[in-house]
């Protein structure tokens, strides 16, 4: 039923809000079978919530809010990624395993995207990309980026996860992406790089964790790939490689077929990084208020002059030393 074989019984703590208006109190969750089991602290049940029933009230944020039912006022906030993710995957395991339409509506349908088709052999595959991505809507975003991470994670194993350094993963994240907006995961991959998945995750390297002493390194390759983001959006540079069929779909299902995103995954692993143009970089840095200096010199040329010679006035700490050590102790589990 869940579609998670690697998990015998995943649990992780979160907040539970017995109705609307009621005070929230400290549970432990634990993805089952068929259900969603709310436990306290002491292990006493509280609630199950059927899995077919439960749904994401807040795609891409973060702390993520969950709720048995569209009216229900029953909540229960989470922010440990691995159970995150697991609920997701549930999810989608269940949507792709609903009945389809009746016959008149796939027909309509069917009829539908022949038009579409016919449009895209004489629209510029470009413009069909470009009018995909402007469409996306948050949700989608957010849903085909954790599906993306779920592949990348097929080739890499599961993201570093170590409950000692959550905490400083979650400050790094608000510190440089913002509350809310997104969120940083660390990856078991030699990679030294950062990459900007859609939905706002940016997937970081461990060898960039664990290989250098500070943290400005590693926050300028983050910030480098929001910037990255910026200028070219994620979604964009999926349906690039994946071709216009996959900005069809996009447009008329919501979804990016598995297949893609495990091709794409394999692309993201195996290409590298294209270096992001310092134009827009330099004030990343600024309004972040991170000093440029430990990424710069990691860079060649006039990217790392330029860059270099950005001003500093308002950098401010990115973690404290106790956090950063945590932070690269993340992989050890």
């Amino acid at each position: 039923m869940t579609a998670l074989t690697e998990f015998e019984r995943l649990e992780a703590p979160a907040l539970w809000r017995p109705g609307a208006g009621e005070q929230r109190r400290d549970v432990v969750v634990s993805l089952g079978e068929a259900t969603l089991a709310i436990y306290t602290t002491g292990e006493t049940p509280l609630a199950h919530w059927s899995l077919p029933a439960v749904e994401r009230r807040n795609p891409g944020e973060m702390p993520a809010i969950f709720a048995p039912g569209p009216e229900a006022g029953e909540t229960l906030e989470i922010d440990d990624d691995l159970m995150i993710d697991a609920i997701a995957r549930v999810d989608r395991a269940i949507r792709r395993r609903r009945p389809r339409p009746g016959i008149l509506r796939s027909v309509l349908f069917a009829g539908a995207l022949m038009g579409i088709g016919a449009l895209g052999v004489f629209w510029l595959p470009g413009a069909l990309i470009r009018h995909a991505v402007a469409v996306a809507p948050p949700a989608v975003r957010a849903d085909t980026g954790a599906r993306l991470l779920d592949e990348i994670t097929r080739l890499t194993g599961p993201v570093c996860s170590d409950p000692a350094a959550r905490g400083a993963l979650d400050t790094l994240s608000r510190r440089l992406i913002g509350e809310g907006r997104g969120r940083v995961v660390i990856l078991r991959t030699e990679r030294d790089d950062a990459l900007a998945l859609p939905g706002g995750i940016v997937a970081v390297g461990q060898h960039l964790i664990e290989d250098n002493d500070e943290p400005g390194v590693v926050a300028g390759h983050i910030l480098s790939a929001i910037e990255q983001a910026r200028q070219s959006d994620p979604i964009a540079r999926l349906l690039e490689v994946s071709g216009p069929d996959a900005a069809l779909r996009l447009m008329t299902t919501g979804e990016v077929s598995d297949r893609d995103l495990s091709t794409y995954a394999e692309h993201l692993m195996t290409q590298p990084t294209e270096p992001t143009p310092t134009d827009g970089l330099a004030a990343r840095f600024q309004a972040a208020g991170v000093s440029p200096r430990a990424y710069a010199a990691t860079l060649d040329g006039d990217a790392a002059t330029a860059l270099a010679e950005g001003a500093e006035a308002d950098a401010r700490p990115i973690l404290s030393d106790g956090a950063w050590v945590a932070l690269q102790a993340i992989c050890t589990q």
